[in-house]
């Protein structure tokens, strides 16, 4: 099957919204795993004083993992598709969380500007059409040693966690969600996680884009080998050009 992109990815997740937080909740340790990814970034006293980007914050669940975390942190949470992000707008927030709808390509025509002190990006990078160009714009909107995590669906690259991706898809999310009439679209989430790089070869990617001290963490239960929060900090060159 063909991958979905931008516009059509965005209309996609936008007739996919009513039901979204429904099929999410399904998911065993689905929001733990966010807030485990959040404190992840380890910013300090809980994020006072600090700018955060949640980028492709979906329906809100990353942007709720960040305001638990980091209750002092100033939120700004960012997403391409309208319909997902209108759920989330919708939803009890504090004041210091702010949402604007914009692609993660074309962040600076929406007004959102660093730097920041971090970025939160979960279920992003594999549906990016450029995934490279989008983590160069991350790091460039934070500021020297700003910090990143990634909440990734990204493969160890073993066969059996391969194997149990397709089989919870096939088994149980792709009846649900083409029931719903979004199957489309998690036919697209499926083959996406299959075809991204695999966790070690992201965290490759990330450090060429210049980042540091980047690592992989793992995530627990069935979603071990599968889902892998990777953090890394902005690289920042010497005088000599040196990290």
């Amino acid at each position: 099957m063909t991958l979905l992109r931008d516009a059509d990815l965005a209309a996609a997740f936008d007739h996919a919204a009513r039901s979204y937080d429904t099929l999410v909740a399904a998911n065993p340790g689905y929001h733990a795993h966010l807030r485990r990814s959040a404190r992840r970034l380890g910013l300090p006293d809980g994020g006072r004083g600090t700018r955060v980007l949640d980028l492709g914050c979906g329906t809100g669940a990353s942007t709720a993992a960040l305001a638990a975390v980091l209750p002092g942190a100033e939120i700004t949470a960012v997403d391409a598709s309208a319909g997902m992000l209108e759920r989330a707008a919708a939803k009890p927030w504090p004041d210091n969380v702010t949402f604007v709808h914009a692609p993660a390509e074309a962040l600076a025509r929406a007004g959102v500007e660093g730097p920041f002190d971090a970025v939160f990006a979960a279920y992003l990078f594999r549906n990016a059409a450029d995934p490279d160009a989008v983590l160069a714009t991350v790091r460039d909107l934070l500021g020297p040693h700003g910090r990143v995590a990634v909440h990734e669906y990204t493969l160890s690259g073993r066969p059996a966690h391969r194997a149990v991706w397709t089989a919870v898809c096939g088994g149980i999310v792709l009846p649900v969600a083409t029931a719903l009439g979004d199957g489309r679209l998690y036919r697209h989430l499926w083959r996406s996680v299959v075809d991204f790089d695999t966790v070690d070869e992201f965290a490759a990617r990330v450090r060429a884009t210049g980042f540091d001290r980047v690592r992989v963490l793992p995530l627990p239960g069935w979603q071990t080998g599968i889902t892998h929060t990777v953090v890394a900090r902005r690289a920042v060159l010497d005088a000599a050009g040196d990290r």
